[in-house]
């Protein structure tokens, strides 16, 4: 029997489009011989829904006509345990159960997919899923706390300082003097908690400082100014494994039209092929030995924050130096990282079939684990202490 992969994407978060063609890449690139793909798209305002013509882009030119010839679904696990697509619509003559998966692939990139949530509800459900578990997923897209971990650990990680938005609100000079005074000019400015390079603003005086800022605080709560390499290379590489093996992909260079690499650098050059068709140089041309130095902080990195799945690492490198500073993790990343794959010999159905196994091993280990204990403490109601609930 083929395994039945429920493949998650979409989603409210402004990484909605790009979560959708990471989506599709994935679903093609499974191997149809082991898997069923069941497309699981949740629109912007959280519904869910699946159907054929979900799995090709070229629909979503029509997303309202698209839907139309979608089931609207909720993923409910049953008392058999068995993870259940069932028809959200009521009505006599209407299906109840659409569709049934073993295993969910979330490929759903920022906010509500990537941070964690997702990953909480799936395994509320006892729904086995690709991909890091909360912990790691809601470190990972947190900016701040990701830096605050792997500096920790004694990782090199760029100079940074951070506030919430409503302290800026409130004190405006002080978080301005902070900045002046720990990190100088020029300041990169980002959201704590969103990726595709949205929010983002580089800062060269004051006057810039504060419109960054302030256009930051409009994605997030919680805002991080960190020191601007000036003369920079931009390399980023992926990770694969778990706790107990991970392995290192081929770096990449990624190029950039400006200081910045922008979301339109990222996606918007060649949309349909979301990552895939940024342009970039692999290998990266940086030297073996910094290669291997990229490399191994990168898997220090994946199993400082107990990722599992395939995340990828983005570095800065101090080219008037050689420094190399971890920059952030991905662990969902665009086009699930697979180009950088390719040059070790492993081409998107491999790595799709990788992160399954992965996810069906954990739920395994997970499944001998204990979560609760077989006891009625309520049965001791008025033995020897009182009536619970009541105060003496």
């Amino acid at each position: 029997m083929k395994v039945k992969v429920g493949v998650l994407f979409g989603g409210m978060s402004v990484e909605h489009e790009v979560s959708i063609i990471s989506a599709l890449q994935a679903i093609h690139a499974l191997n149809r011989d082991k898997y069923e793909p069941v497309p699981i798209y949740i629109d912007k305002q959280g519904h869910w829904y699946t159907g054929e013509g979900l799995m090709d882009i070229d629909n979503y030119k029509q997303l309202p006509e698209l839907l139309k010839k979608s089931e609207q679904v909720i993923l409910h696990t049953n008392q058999e345990g068995k993870h259940l697509l069932i028809n959200a619509a009521s009505g006599l003559f209407r299906k109840k159960i659409i569709d049934e998966i073993h295993v969910a692939f979330p490929v759903t990139h920022g906010t509500y997919g990537e941070d964690g949530s997702l990953q909480g509800w799936l395994d509320l459900n006892k729904i086995p899923y690709v991909g890091c578990d909360v912990l790691s997923s809601a470190v990972g897209m947190d900016k701040i706390m990701m830096k605050t971990i792997v500096r920790g650990a004694g990782l090199p990680v760029i100079d940074y300082v951070w506030f919430y938005s409503k302290r800026w609100f409130d004190a405006q000079q002080e978080c301005v003097e902070l900045v002046e005074q720990r990190l100088g000019y020029p300041v990169i400015v980002k959201p704590a908690n969103l990726g595709s390079s949205v929010g983002i603003q580089k800062a060269d005086d004051r006057e810039e400082l504060v419109e960054a800022i302030e256009s930051a605080s409009s994605y997030s709560p919680r805002i991080i100014v960190e020191k601007m390499v000036t003369n920079l290379k931009e390399v980023n590489c992926s990770v694969i494994g778990d706790y107990e093996h991970v392995e290192a992909s081929e770096c990449e260079e990624v190029l950039k039209s400006d200081e910045i690499l922008s979301y339109q650098d990222k996606y918007m050059n060649q949309a349909a092929k979301g990552m895939g068709g940024t342009s970039r140089i692999i290998p990266a041309e940086i030297g073996e030995e910094t290669t291997r130095r990229v490399q191994e902080l990168a898997k220090q990195t994946f199993l400082e924050l107990g990722c599992s799945g395939v995340s990828r690492i983005d570095f800065l490198i101090d080219q008037n130096t050689n420094s190399v500073y971890i920059n952030e993790i991905n662990t969902i990343p665009g086009s699930l990282s697979f180009y950088l794959w390719q040059p070790k010999g492993k081409d998107f159905e491999q790595l799709t079939d990788d992160l399954i196994q992965l996810a069906l091993k954990r739920s395994r280990e997970r499944a001998q684990l204990t979560f609760s204990y077989d006891t009625n403490l309520l049965a001791l109601q008025g033995k020897g202490g009182g009536k619970l609930g009541t105060k003496k």
